[in-house]
């Protein structure tokens, strides 16, 4: 693999990882907004937000 082949691997991992967490954020001021507006609670982007976060400090750990 050479070093273009590695600095594009290494592009695309914080593209994703950027783009998970840009989820998260926007899955918790939806969670802020609903919980103001008095409703409960989505459990789908609960498990989607806990997914992410798993997927992000697995790619952490691997990465160190």
């Amino acid at each position: 693999m050479g070093i273009k082949d590695q600095f594009q691997d290494k592009a695309q991992e914080l593209k994703d990882q950027a783009q998970s967490r840009a989820r998260g954020v926007k899955d918790e001021a939806s969670e802020r907004a609903s919980q103001a507006k008095g409703r409960p609670r989505d459990p789908q982007s609960d498990r989607t937000r806990q997914e992410a976060e798993d997927r992000d400090r697995f790619e952490q750990d691997y990465d160190a």
